[in-house]
């Protein structure tokens, strides 16, 4: 029993933050992918490429947390796969709202697309997982109690 209330606290964010790095380098890759292939200049295929980048990165986040960070309280219900999907629209539009924003303003400053997109991306990501991390935690995958907990086999 101890260990599974170690794993609350500061070794599930541990967790959580060595899944998010898996995850950037999934948001990371595919987004440059995409900007090499297609040149977005506008905004609206900014978002798309960074919503596709980021869709693949949640959907590796899922698969993951719920097997380690979460397994304890991950039951897979339809309940919590619909609220993991809430959260990750939610943390999407965070991703994006910084990723658009901060890619403006730097473009004020005369940076490189490829520079600022990145730039952009980072601040987006790091923003954006912290949304995530406290949302999974509290309301996704939430101990509902002792019955919906899984036992240790």
């Amino acid at each position: 029993m101890t260990k599974q209330k170690a794993k609350r606290g500061p070794l599930q964010f541990l967790q959580f933050s060595v899944i998010g790095v898996s995850n950037a380098g999934v948001d990371i890759a595919v987004l440059n992918l995409l900007l090499l292939l297609f040149h977005p200049d506008s905004r609206m295929l900014l978002v798309l490429c960074n919503s596709i980048a980021y869709s693949l990165a949640v959907a590796n986040s899922y698969l993951w947390n719920v097997n380690i960070t979460f397994k304890r309280s991950a039951i897979g219900s339809k309940r919590q796969r619909i609220l993991f999907v809430i959260q990750g629209l939610i943390s999407l539009g965070v991703s994006n709202l910084v990723f658009i924003g901060t890619n403006e303003i730097l473009d004020y400053t005369g940076v490189p697309n490829w520079l600022r997109y990145n730039l952009a991306k980072g601040l987006a990501m790091f923003l954006s997982f912290l949304s995530s991390f406290f949302m999974v935690k509290y309301f996704v995958f939430k101990d509902f109690g002792s019955r919906f907990i899984k036992e240790k086999e």
